[in-house]
């Protein structure tokens, strides 16, 4: 069976030094799929190899190709070529990004690194520099976007990149809205941790007990609580705050944990909850309760809630 071809390509090159192993670091991040220093001779053998398992077959993920002066083969007209038949040919969509830097500083990073350059293995950097700045020069002047990282830090490299590529959906962090018990440990994983134990405690009622947050009649009792719209209104407008800015700083993964004392019935009903309001606002969150199905104890509860929840 043929692969599927990606939706789009994008070639990234540039001066060596200049950011392009960021620059690719960041897409495959971002849930780009990264080939470096391929041969473009061998590109279309890429383009039929199967998607490795686990991605998608009807919407593969855009490919972003490294290329440059250590790239086997190099020559820049004969790239710029071999994208315009691909793109004839195959019909692909394809794009060209070039990192470029003034001397000077490329001069200084190689200083500081003490690597030396790939073409002036036995001489000073500022002649490998020159070399490389002639035959890239072709690509350059042809490349569609030209980033000149001269005076970004690498971080400051890697949110360009995101501005400019990050794909709807794709690039979107991972949500996951997890409910616990602090009875039975504190998850290591959670980047946001709340505690529900100040809201009042449907264990303490006969007939709630059995039940967990997914039940009504256990999510009316928890709702009673004077403080509890005002309390989980406020976690999630500050959650649509601060899950921006995370996907922003590049944020692949974010955890949201939720806590009360046996992880059966306020954490359960709280994460429910913020997973829909999340849901209405545009984000797609999976939802774990870790603790749901564990066996009630009334001496977990009464030892962490105290001698107060225990008369609720």
């Amino acid at each position: 069976m043929t692969a599927p071809r990606p939706k789009s390509i994008l070639l990234v090159s540039g001066l060596s030094g200049a950011g392009k192993t960021t620059a690719l670091k960041t897409l495959e991040d971002m849930g780009w799929e990264v080939v470096d220093n391929l041969p473009l001779v061998l590109l279309d053998r890429l383009l039929d190899t199967p998607l490795p398992e686990g991605h998608g077959i009807e919407d593969p993920r855009p490919l972003a190709l490294g290329v440059d002066t250590r790239t086997r083969g190099f020559d820049a007209a004969a790239i710029v070529q071999r994208i315009k038949a691909l793109r004839d040919q195959h019909d692909h969509a394809i794009d060209t990004l070039f990192l470029d830097c003034s001397g000077n500083e490329l001069e200084r990073r190689y200083a500081e690194t003490r690597r030396r350059h790939p073409l002036a293995t036995d001489r000073p950097a500022v002649d490998g520099i020159a070399r490389e700045r002639e035959l890239t020069e072709p690509l350059r002047r042809w490349s569609a976007q030209v980033i000149d990282t001269t005076s970004l830090t690498s971080n400051a490299l890697q949110q360009e990149i995101r501005a400019r590529y990050a794909l709807d959906g794709l690039s979107d962090p991972v949500i996951t809205i997890l409910s616990f018990g602090f009875s039975r440990g504190v998850p290591r994983n959670a980047d946001l941790m709340f505690d529900m134990r100040f809201l009042r405690n449907p264990h303490w009622d006969d007939a709630l007990r059995p039940m967990t947050g997914l039940d009504r009649p256990v999510a009316d009792y928890i709702a009673q609580d004077p403080a509890y719209e005002e309390a989980v209104s406020r976690i999630e407008e500050l959650l649509l705050l601060l899950l921006p800015r995370y996907a922003e700083s590049g944020k692949a993964y974010i955890t949201i944990a939720f806590g009360c004392t046996g992880g059966r019935h306020r954490s359960v009903h709280v994460a429910e909850r913020v997973a829909k309001r999340l849901h209405k606002e545009g984000f797609s969150p999976t939802v774990s309760h870790r603790n749901m199905e564990s066996t009630p104890q009334d001496a977990l509860e009464k030892r962490v809630a105290g001698g107060p929840e225990a008369q609720l």
